[in-house]
């Protein structure tokens, strides 16, 4: 694999005296001569390169060092690149496309031909989505080609929400980075696949199952976010994801109850010489902090889960610049956004459950 003296080009407006332009120009040169870049979506920053290129496809897996039966989100900036990538759109699709596109939901849709295999993996459809950031559309524009691309970092990692956790992981592997500030959702997109009626949700993220149903109806999930057996029919389904260095251990419990659980785990844990790290919310953080912990991480508050989801793969980051030998985390509730948290961090954790000694 080519190694690259990898640059950081800032592209956020409000920086003075930026050439976003200009910035935007050689990025888009660099993907049309079959390279990889990364910049920023709403949801979590993107590796892309262009869809219709295998050669410049595989460099995604090689730099990220994903498995190549993991397919791929092609971006769109317009409509009318649909027609290039996919060859149906059933009514439903439509309609939630006027509703929540540009935005963080991503279709599965029956590919056409003209895409680099490489992207679906040896699947017969497609993802596809508008991201709802204009560096990501003008960069598709600029390019002037679909852009695959899934989250720029090294696979298994948790995703980057900053140019720095892009860098953490890719420097000397891509030869730019697209710094546009910290991005807002924090998870990636939900992936819906429309090819099926009802739809399936494949993977729960920055548009809830409620607002689908809101739109049009039933709206399934797929059981394969549990069952790892199921071949991955998008992003997120199968391996081990979003993971920081040390094991993660969810804790389930509401309340005082939840409290509890944890105080009990980590004076277990420190009792047998762990350094422990420990992923909480505001409300319950000072209840911790008595306790001989070695990283306390705040994600935001538990009335707020917009705000747990902006700050869940920030905050997993974190432990990596400390000395944990294990994280502890408590659990959210799954309906609305909390349900995309719950798959981030049931992944994040290899689907472990902390079990008391007692127990």
């Amino acid at each position: 694999m080519a190694q690259f003296d990898t640059k950081i080009y800032i592209v956020d407006k409000s920086v003075d005296n930026v050439d976003i332009y200009a910035h935007l120009q050689e990025a888009a040169r660099w993907i049309q001569e079959g390279e990889v870049v990364a910049f920023p979506t709403e949801t979590v920053y993107g590796l892309g390169a262009d869809a219709t290129h295998s050669e410049a496809v595989r460099k995604i897996y090689a730099a990220k060092g994903r498995p190549s039966d993991n397919p791929l989100i092609v971006h769109i900036a317009q409509l009318d690149q649909l027609q290039d990538v996919a060859y149906a759109v059933p009514d439903k699709a439509r309609k939630l496309m006027e509703a929540f596109w540009p935005g963080p939901i991503t279709f599965i849709l029956p590919a056409k031909a003209g895409l680099a295999p490489e992207v679906t993996a040896g699947l017969e459809t497609v993802g596809v989505r508008m991201p709802d950031h204009p560096i990501a559309r003008a960069l598709i524009e600029a390019a002037n080609t679909p852009i695959a691309a899934p989250s720029a970092n090294r696979s298994g990692r948790p995703s980057p929400t900053t140019a720095q956790h892009v860098w953490e992981d890719l420097q000397g592997r891509i030869p730019l980075i697209l710094d546009g500030g910290e991005t807002g959702v924090g998870v990636e997109s939900t992936v819906l696949d429309v090819t099926l009626d009802p739809p399936v949700i494949l993977r729960p993220g920055g548009v809830s199952q409620e607002e689908l149903q809101a739109m049009i109806g039933e709206v399934r999930l797929d059981p394969g976010l549990q069952d790892q057996s199921q071949p991955a029919r998008a992003p997120g389904m199968k391996y081990r994801h979003y993971a920081p260095h040390a094991p993660l251990y969810l804790i389930e419990g509401k309340g005082d109850e939840a409290v509890e659980k944890m105080r009990a785990a980590i004076m277990e844990q420190v009792n047998t010489g762990k350094r422990v790290g420990v992923l909480t919310v505001d409300e319950e953080s000072s209840l911790l902090a008595d306790l001989p912990v070695t990283c306390l991480v705040r994600c935001g508050s538990r009335n707020h889960l917009e705000e747990v989801a902006h700050q869940l793969f920030h905050g997993l980051r974190q432990f990596d610049a400390v000395s944990v030998d294990i994280i502890l985390s408590r659990t959210f509730p799954r309906q609305g956004i909390g349900l995309a948290i719950m798959n981030r961090l049931h992944k994040a954790a290899g689907g472990r459950y902390y079990q008391h000694k007692n127990q």
